[in-house]
This record gives C-alpha cells, structure tokens and sequence, in this order.
C-alpha cells in the first residue's frame, strides 16, 4: 500500500455524484459486500450527521434528507436481505430520529447517554492503558476458552472505523491446529493468533477516502484487541508478517486478492511480566500547542 497516495485528481462536482449516485438497478447487481459497505456510507453520510447536528440545535430536517437512505432501504428488500442485520436495525433507528425532527419534534437521545466513569473505574482503565505490555513468553498448559477470544474480537470490531464502512475480518488460529504456520517470527509464537484482515471491498463506498485511513482503521482495531487481552488477563503481543508467513496463510486458507492480511496479534496466559518500556512526557513531545 502507497501510505503517501492521498484524494484522487481534483474531480468536478459531476464527476464526485458520479462515484456516488448509483442506480437502483446497479445497487441490485452489485456484490453484497460492496452494497452493505455503500448502504453504511451513504446512510451515514446523508443522514446519520445531519440527524445528530439538527437535534442538536433543535432544528427541524428537510425531507429531502431521507431519500438516500430510503433507496437503499429499498434496494435492501429487493436483494431479499435480513432486517436482522446490524446495519439495516442501526439504519431504521436513525430514520426514526430523522422523521421525528422532519416533524419538528427533536428527539429524546437521553437513553443513549454513556454510563461515565467513577473515579475508581477510570483509575482501572488508566491500570489497562499503562500496565499492557507486549508479552513473548507464554503458559501453554492454560487453554484460552473460545468464549474469551470472541470478547477480544468484538472489542476489535468496535473500534473507531473512517465511514463507518467496517473492513475488518479475522482469522483465528490456534498454535496447536497449525503448528509452525506463523514460524518465521522473531519472537516465539503464542498459543492464539488473530490475524487482522481487510475486506477491501469495502472501500469501493468512498473512493475520495485517503488511502492510509485503510491502515488507520486496522490499526484502531488491533490497539482495542491487546487492550482487551490485557483487560481479561491475557497477555498480547502485536506482530508483523514476512513474505514467506503471507504466503502460507495465503495458500493455507484459500484467501482472495480483495482481502488484505495486515497485521496480527498473538495471545495467550503470559508467563512472564516484563517492565513496560518508558514513554517520554507530553511537553517532550509537542510539536506545537496555541
């Protein structure tokens, strides 16, 4: 990936509508993945800001302002999709704040307030934020439960994701299944490895993102993983693949070009605990502050 490559040529207006304004008849033919990707971006594009900036300000919402999300909604039913799906529930939620501020009510978000930290509780996230180490020595005569490898995956899936356009996919291999898939690194191996994987499919919603938000977006997602392991007590160590370890993966689970293996994280019971390396202070660091 070019980390440099940013926005496309400076486009028309025209030229802009285009990458977005798809038929209805397209949106049907399109491949599932890249029609999800696109109903999430379109619909937090169109409607999810201006719904949460109107109740806001108190200001009612033109009408117009629903359409999009209305035609993929549509789309959505004529493709036979699932109103269980995560996107499609999230979306409905959104048209019902949209039709209560087209009404001229604003809507009740109370509910959705986040339960704040305590003092106490905040002094536990500062213990996970500043006692996570990268662990390398581990105790493989503790199984790590599926159950507790799904809670690293999912706050994973939560992390902060550019258009919400949710590109992450995984794989999840256990030393003992595969043994010596992932030799090759310089450290030896734990007993779990997750590996972060990107859906680039997904990108193809919003071809005027910047191409590293790509990296960005994995990145965000492998940090919500060691946090989480080091949260329930397991030990985490984020990795880099060599070519030799991408290709086996590659070849060993059959995985398309559209997908992209980025990085991956080794859990297990650490059987170790290190001295966290030292960081410098903010005021070392500044570059500027006005």
């Amino acid at each position: 990936m070019d980390i440099g490559k940013m926005m496309p040529k400076e486009m028309s207006p025209e030229e802009i509508k285009r990458l977005f304004d798809w038929s209805e008849e397209e949106l049907e033919a399109m491949d599932e993945v890249e029609f999800r990707a696109r109903f999430r971006e379109r619909c937090h594009h169109t409607m999810e800001i201006q719904v949460y900036e109107n109740a806001f300000r108190g200001k009612p919402l033109s009408e117009k302002q629903v359409a999009t999300a209305e035609k993929y909604l549509s789309v959505w039913d004529k493709r036979g999709l699932s109103h269980d799906c995560h996107e499609y529930r999230y979306v409905q939620k959104l048209l019902e704040f949209a039709r209560q501020l087209i009404a001229g009510e604003v809507p009740d978000l109370s509910s959705y307030e986040p339960k704040w930290l305590t003092p106490e509780e905040a002094e536990v996230f500062e213990r996970t934020l500043y006692e996570r180490r990268s662990v390398r020595h581990w105790d493989t005569s503790k199984r790590i439960p599926d159950e507790l490898i799904d809670k690293l995956l999912r706050a994973g899936l939560w992390a902060a994701h550019a258009c919400n356009l949710q590109s992450i996919r995984y794989l999840v291999v256990r030393e003992e299944s595969e043994p010596g898939l992932f030799r090759g690194s310089d450290i030896p191996g734990g007993p779990v490895h997750i590996v972060l994987l990107q859906d680039t499919r997904n990108y193809r919603a919003n071809p005027l993102m910047p191409e590293y938000n790509q990296l960005l977006d994995c990145g965000a997602a492998g940090q919500n993983i060691v946090l989480a392991a080091h949260a329930y007590g397991l030990g985490g160590v984020w990795l880099t693949f060599n070519q030799k370890m991408r290709e086996r993966l590659i070849k060993r689970f059959e995985i398309p070009e559209h997908i992209n293996l980025v990085t991956y994280v080794d859990v297990g019971y650490p059987a170790q605990s290190p001295c966290p390396p030292l960081r410098p202070e903010p005021e070392d660091v500044i570059f500027a502050r006005i």
